[in-house]
């Protein structure tokens, strides 16, 4: 895979761009929309979810950016990776390149996406007197970990899909699920520790980038490597897996689509 990829170096640079600029190509604000959008869900669940769940966080503002902005990072990694075949049959059809390069640029330009987000945490640190600092130096390692985990699974969607287009919809049912099954406008401590969905939720990668997050920028300190090396190790297998599935199903694509 690394050696195709550097052969088709460039193509990947080029596609990468590509997803970059062509995001909000067509709409007026451009790319001020990766800034507007998680604003605009931080609005929306600071004014409902206090008021259902009784939250009691301090600096809730700031938690829920910190869950928001990164979940936007790995919803857009694995939805948008589970259409990319589909949506570039024309070329695939016609012309010969390693195709595991489109999800590749997916999570490359995401990743590029989110790193720029991370300016809105930033402000909003600042803004709510949580202050910085020198933690944040291992946002990007978490970053990349968070990628890997996404572009992992959505190698493996991404080329069912070509096959069975119903996927799309499913992804979109397993989506809402993690996003309530990741403590992202709530805390795991508001439960009962003993509880075996709680335990669970625990256990998933999701929340463990999310917690490093907050590590960084909410509370100043050095996320759990521990816990961080567990989420790297399942990202690696899930990347191992996502490939081996998407390398399977890769020679049928031009006759499925």
């Amino acid at each position: 895979m690394f050696k195709e990829l550097y052969q088709y170096r460039e193509l990947l640079k080029t596609n990468i761009k590509k997803e970059i600029r062509g995001k909000y190509k067509a709409s007026a604000l451009g790319v001020l929309w990766s800034f507007i959008n998680p604003l605009l869900q931080t609005l929306v669940y600071a004014l409902v979810f206090p008021h259902i769940l009784g939250n009691r966080v301090d600096n809730y503002i700031v938690y829920l950016v910190c869950g928001i902005i990164p979940w936007t990072y790995f919803h857009t990694v694995l939805n948008q990776c589970t259409g990319c075949i589909r949506n570039n049959y024309g070329i695939i059809k016609k012309v010969y390149f390693p195709r595991v390069i489109l999800p590749i640029s997916v999570m490359v330009s995401a990743l590029v996406n989110f790193m720029i987000s991370c300016v809105i945490i930033l402000a909003f640190c600042l803004f709510y007197g949580v202050g910085v600092s020198w933690h944040i130096v291992f946002v990007p390692l978490i970053a990349v970990l968070e990628g890997l985990f996404g572009l992992g699974i959505g190698m493996a969607l991404g080329a069912a899909d070509a096959y069975y287009q119903d996927l799309e919809y499913l992804v979109t049912f397993i989506l809402q699920l993690m996003f309530y099954g990741s403590p992202i406008v709530y805390q795991l401590s508001q439960f009962g520790s003993d509880n075996i969905i709680v335990k669970l939720i625990g256990l998933n990668p999701i929340t463990i980038f999310i917690t490093s997050y907050r590590d960084c920028f909410l509370y100043h300190q050095m996320p759990d490597l521990g816990q961080l090396a567990y989420a790297g190790c399942f990202a690696l297998v899930v990347i191992f897996v996502g490939y081996f599935v998407f390398k399977k199903l890769e020679r049928g694509f031009a006759e499925q689509l």
